[in-house]
């Protein structure tokens, strides 16, 4: 037998292209290096509520923590499921059956892999609205399919999310005989855009009418200011229950991104595909962190209505911080494009007209690392969150992140100052 290496074959490149880079690590490792502050990743440095860290304390201290310290139901913790169950049904207008129509996963991340794991296949395009969370084009190709971006478009001189706006031509363009999955985020990350009721109804129009299936990511739900639309469930639409698969989150539920606790509300004949997933690769996810979210929802589905509710009094607490942000930004010459939802804020540097070296990458990732290496203030860029060819339209654009500590903001703040002196 020969020990020489064999190259891959077309197919296993077409499947791994794209995979080896990570943006997340190049722009940590960049964080660090520069010991830049940090306004770019999208992660709270402030404590999750009191009442949800306690609950997970006493989940893997008390006697309970006998059993709660080993396997639990795989789809999901009943307690969790049952919580999710009674909070989803008023919103969705039908009874979710715990059982059969809620999967948990390890993050959104898995819920994100399982239901395109499950359902793509060689062949199949899948249609993401761009900018898109930057995992969706690598596990589609990981599973054999083919991304086909569908840009927003951002209106000349915009100033709110909502001036990304959906081109309906271009929307039914994007649906092939092909079309496998549809893959769009509400609220949006990075744009902050909430998808109006009219953009949907002509999103759940063509999956329809090409009987395609719909995936959202609605891990920003209850993050909505308001001043912006109101979420609405593209499952909630006609046509769209038996069709679409619906993403939430822990993480950015209840600010703590590191418990990694995701579900997916679907039709039990969807959800049993993902469960078929789930139990081949992560079988189950962690007991006590099921029962500390379940616990944690509980508690704020009594408080609903009230200004104590978690769910809603995040944004209220988050919506200052994006203002105070904007405006500062604003004073150094950058153009915020205000979120109506979400943790991030997109800016425009293009009014500043620094013409920064040519070196083969997109303007918008040479702009954060000059910001990093020159200014210490770490940004995220946006066209990684676009395909290859539509990148050109993130330009300038990156995001800034302002769900911090209003200590970590200033500090930020105080070196756009001190750039603004100098200019």
């Amino acid at each position: 037998m020969s020990d020489q290496v064999q190259p891959l074959s077309p197919y296993a490149a077409k499947r791994i292209h794209g995979l080896q880079k990570n943006m997340w690590t190049e722009y940590a490792a960049l964080a660090l290096r520069t010991k830049s502050t940090n306004l770019g990743q999208g992660f709270p440095d402030f404590h999750a509520p009191d009442h949800v860290r306690q609950s997970l304390a006493t989940a893997t201290t008390s006697e309970k923590g006998r059993a709660l310290n080993q396997y639990t139901r795989s789809q999901g913790h009943l307690r969790l499921v049952n919580a999710l169950a009674k909070l989803y049904s008023p919103v969705y207008g039908w009874e979710v059956n715990p059982l059969t129509e809620i999967i948990v996963s390890v993050g959104g991340y898995g819920s994100l892999f399982y239901c395109i794991q499950s359902f793509i296949n060689p062949g199949d395009e899948v249609v993401m609205v761009e900018p898109f969370f930057d995992c969706y084009d690598p596990m589609v190709r990981m599973a054999g399919g083919t991304p086909k971006g569908l840009p927003l478009v951002m209106k000349p001189g915009a100033t709110s999310s909502a001036d990304f706006q959906l081109d309906l031509k271009m929307l039914e363009e994007a649906f092939t005989e092909k079309t496998k999955m549809f893959i769009f985020n509400t609220p949006h990350n990075p744009t902050g855009k909430i998808f109006s009721r009219s953009e949907l109804e002509q999103i759940a129009a063509m999956c329809v009418k090409h009987d395609v299936l719909c995936l959202s990511d609605e891990v920003y739900e209850w993050l909505v200011y308001d001043t912006s639309p109101p979420h609405i469930k593209i499952a909630t639409l006609p046509g769209m229950r038996e069709r679409t698969l619906t993403v939430g989150s822990a993480g950015k539920t209840f600010s703590a991104t590191g418990w990694k606790t995701g579900w997916t509300v679907g039709p039990p004949e969807l959800i049993r595909c993902l469960a078929s997933v789930h139990g081949q690769s992560m079988y189950t996810c962690p007991s006590p962190l099921q029962e500390a979210v379940a616990e944690g929802l509980e508690l704020e589905m009594s408080r609903l209505g009230t200004p104590e509710c978690y769910l809603t009094s995040l944004a209220a607490e988050l919506k200052p911080k994006r203002d105070w942000l904007s405006k500062e930004l604003a004073e150094i010459g950058l153009t915020p494009i205000i979120p109506e939802g979400g943790y991030f804020l997109l800016v425009d540097a293009e009014p500043l007209g620094l013409n920064l070296p040519e070196d083969g990458r997109p303007e918008d990732c040479r702009f954060v690392y000059w910001l990093a290496e020159e200014k210490g203030i770490a940004v995220i860029p946006t066209s990684p969150f676009y395909t290859k060819e539509h990148e050109h339209y993130a330009k300038k654009v990156v995001r800034f992140c302002f769900c911090k500590e209003d200590s970590t903001l200033e500090k930020g703040a105080e070196k756009l100052r001190r750039w603004k002196a100098s200019l």
